[in-house]
């Protein structure tokens, strides 16, 4: 089978693949009752072999050694304080010390090791989400709130975390104690025993019952709670727009909606989880009371001895205790089971971007040509025309081409396409000769460098910010990048210099200052393709002279591509292609499309005269 992407005609549109999407995603959760996502979990567990053996041999030991308490109380009172000698009393209650101290040791270990298990099967999880979330295209983060992202790595892993550390060992160690005191309990009295095992599946019948709608209930208020915490961070990663326009209020009262619907549906949970204790506590102490008479009766009748009956009365104490913890546990496996089955979700989410299974290298060296050929392109989701329709565009090596055209005409989503974050639904688009479908998409962006209207900056120091184009720099590149962007001077001004922490966004800084770090960070890159989308849109005057000034000593033999609104911005490129409606209209010099008298020229006149006035 050939790994050459099919034809426009023949692949599917990116909105049927979001579509498709949203039918994997209904379909895939498991059904209530469902725990196959926990057994998901089994790689990431015996990953860390040792910390689990010896959490389990630490179980046993504990199990184990907490029965065996039970034979020693046995034997005090079967043999009778007055019947023994003082040195058997010591023996017997050394003997006693020791299972107490195998008990607490035992008992210690195990929680150390299972937590720490828990502990590191999370970490190793949240990492692998992470990158997987790192990985996907844009289709997804048109559907999913960064919210409910962060809701998945923080909540609910924490409960993932509690499935590993706290309620998997929980229920393991109380199977082994019912399993150990049954047991036991049958090798002292057969009847006694069978009357115990008769209670059981009364006892677990209702738990069986209820798991179904305790599932369906925790899944309803996890995904309530997601969409809480994404308004929350919708509105807190705008709370400047949000105070400019005054609507604390609005969004708060948003948030709180969801918080309420979030209540409501814990609420829920909370009811039928302590419906089914009362129900569990009713029926083990009920069955309790009833052996409690009926080994009184045997005692009597000296069919047991008083020894015998304690023994069997903590055996049964201990297998009922672990039913009832097992009933609440089996409510937090459900809980667990659906958190487990959102981040399973994340990490089996497969970008329609990625890298086909035989990627096409790119030509070295790199050469830097572009090429659109008859691009057709509908942004998934949206209604209305095509952003990009029957677009084609060559681009020469080292060639300064600038894009122009009214807002919608398409310029930005030029950009997208050569970087990869889109495919074409019908069309190709080529770098140095190979359809970016048939290459690996980070070896095409290793190729570009970008600088966009908006500079997303990170918190960190602005060396941090400038490296981030390229992390294997020294700083001496980063310094050189700096000065080519006309960033040097204020930096050197800030109180640390380079090493001077900008904050979350680099909201310390102004505008035109963020977007000088932006443009070091791509020039640091030494990438043969520089894409400048309205890269000095942020600057003063003054600023935007200087650089431009650097802009132009950048793109010397380099292949850029420049989006602009004022057009006084692309008067030295080499070439400029006026769009309207995702298709090329004009494409000349600024002298040749002057004289046309077409869209370029209506746009300088209207531009022009406005900066006059």
């Amino acid at each position: 089978m050939s790994d050459k992407p099919a034809s426009g005609q023949d692949r599917p549109s990116l909105g049927a693949l979001m579509k498709d999407e949203f039918l994997h995603d209904a379909l895939s959760r498991p059904a209530a009752g469902d725990l196959r996502p926990l057994r998901r979990l089994g790689p990431f567990v015996g990953a860390h072999p040792v910390d689990l053996v010896l959490g389990l041999v630490f179980m046993t030991l504990s199990s184990a050694s907490a029965l065996a308490m039970t034979d020693g109380v046995r034997r005090v009172i079967d043999g009778g304080f007055t019947h023994r000698t003082e040195a058997e009393l010591i023996r017997l209650f050394i003997t006693a010390g020791g299972i107490a101290v195998v008990l607490a040791v035992s008992t210690g270990l195990r929680m150390y090791f299972l937590y720490k298990l828990g502990e590191r099967v999370v970490a190793d999880l949240r990492q692998a989400v992470f990158r997987r979330v790192l990985g996907l295209d844009m289709i997804h983060f048109q559907r999913l709130k960064t919210g409910e992202i962060l809701s998945r790595l923080t909540s609910d892993m924490t409960m993932v975390e509690s499935i590993v550390g706290t309620v998997a060992p929980v229920a393991l160690r109380n199977l082994m104690t019912l399993t150990g005191a049954l047991v036991w309990m049958l090798v002292l009295s057969p009847n006694f025993t069978g009357v115990v095992l008769a209670l059981i599946p009364i006892v677990l019948t209702p738990l069986f019952l209820m798991s179904r709608r305790l599932q369906r209930l925790s899944l309803r208020a996890q995904d309530r709670f997601a969409e809480a915490v994404g308004y929350a961070s919708e509105g807190l990663g705008a709370i400047d727009t949000v105070q400019a326009f005054g609507q604390e209020d609005m969004v708060a009262g948003r948030f709180n909606q969801s918080v309420e619907a979030a209540f409501d549906a814990s609420r829920a949970q909370l009811k039928a989880r302590g419906l089914l204790s009362a129900l569990m506590i009713t029926l083990i102490f009920g069955g309790m009371i009833a052996l409690l008479f009926q080994s009184t009766v045997a005692v009597v009748h000296h069919r047991l001895s008083a020894g015998h009956l304690v023994q069997l009365l903590a055996l049964a104490f201990f297998a009922a205790n672990a039913v009832k913890d097992l009933a609440d546990v089996w409510g937090q496996i459900q809980k667990a089971s659906g958190a487990a089955a959102r981040v399973m979700e994340m990490l089996d989410t497969t970008p329609a971007i990625r890298a086909p299974a035989k990627a096409t290298p790119l030509p070295k060296p790199a050469r830097g040509e572009v090429s659109f050929e008859s691009v057709r392109f509908a942004y998934p989701g949206r209604r209305g025309p095509a952003a990009l329709d029957g677009f084609t565009l060559n681009v020469r090596s080292g060639e300064r081409v600038a894009l122009v055209g009214p807002s919608g005409a398409g310029k930005s989503t030029v950009l997208r396409l050569l970087l990869r974050f889109y495919d074409p639904d019908q069309g190709a688009v080529r770098l140095d000769g190979v359809d970016l479908r048939e290459a690996d998409p980070a070896e095409v962006r290793a190729r570009l460098a970008v600088v966009a209207q908006e500079a997303p900056l990170f918190s960190g120091s602005a060396t941090d910010n400038i490296r981030f184009g390229a992390p294997e720099v020294d700083f001496a590149h980063v310094r050189a990048a700096a000065l080519a962007a006309q960033a040097d001077g204020f930096i050197t001004a800030l109180p640390q210099g380079y090493d001077t922490l900008v904050g979350e966004h680099a909201k310390t800084l102004s505008g035109g200052q963020r977007q000088r770090l932006a443009i070091a960070r791509a020039l640091v890159r030494d990438a043969p393709v520089l894409l400048l989308d309205e890269a000095t849109s942020a600057l003063d005057a003054e600023n935007e002279r200087l650089v431009q000034q650097a802009l132009h000593e950048a793109m010397r033999g380099r292949t850029t591509l420049v989006i602009a609104h004022r057009l006084a911005t692309v008067l030295e490129a080499d070439r400029i292609v006026v769009m309207e409606r995702g298709r090329v209209v004009e494409e000349g010099a600024h002298a040749q499309l002057l004289a046309r008298g077409g869209l370029y020229a209506r746009l300088a006149k209207l531009q022009f005269a406005a900066e006059a006035a």
